[in-house]
């Protein structure tokens, strides 16, 4: 049989041929590039790249606020970091706006979710800032501003345009 015609180490362990090494590690490589593109990469934005998706989105004059109170809002509540988590006991806040659990994503901890975005809060820790797009325009229209975010309301309410200042 094939077990009887291996070799065996010198510690009782079974060694493999060079050929069988070499088809291990092609079936290895072949599984990490299929699988490489469905991890998730979190991304800390510079604040002109941000400025320049925030204005590709149209957040330039929606809820008569500018594109540099939403720059502003992400330094202060992320630090332009999409992975950032913030727990406040009760519920946590994620992504690069610091979206809610109670009110706004779902992260299966928070007791009570509204999960009014319909989205899952681990979603807005990758660099794909789409959905937390989405969700902060829902947010901002139900309160006709950016006062849901302390970030904002604590550090923004002046002159916001250094923020985009050179951008």
């Amino acid at each position: 049989s094939y077990i009887k015609r291996q070799k065996v180490g010198k510690s009782g362990t079974h060694l493999l041929s060079s050929a069988e090494m070499k088809t291990l590690l092609g079936l290895g490589l072949v599984l990490f590039t299929a699988l490489a593109p469905l991890r998730a990469e979190a991304k800390v934005f510079g604040r002109c790249e941000l400025a320049r998706d925030l204005r590709q989105h149209g957040f330039g004059g929606f809820v008569g606020r500018k594109v540099a109170d939403w720059v502003c809002l992400a330094q202060h509540e992320s630090g332009y970091r999409t992975d950032a988590v913030h727990d406040n006991g009760s519920s946590r806040d994620y992504g690069i706006f610091q979206i809610n659990s109670k009110y706004w994503c779902d992260d299966g901890k928070t007791p009570g979710s509204r999960n009014a975005c319909r989205i899952s809060c681990s979603s807005l820790l990758d660099d794909d800032i789409e959905d937390d797009i989405h969700c902060a325009k829902m947010i901002a229209l139900e309160a006709q501003g950016l006062t849901p975010w302390v970030g904002w309301d604590r550090f923004c309410q002046g002159d916001v345009d250094p923020y985009v200042r050179g951008c």
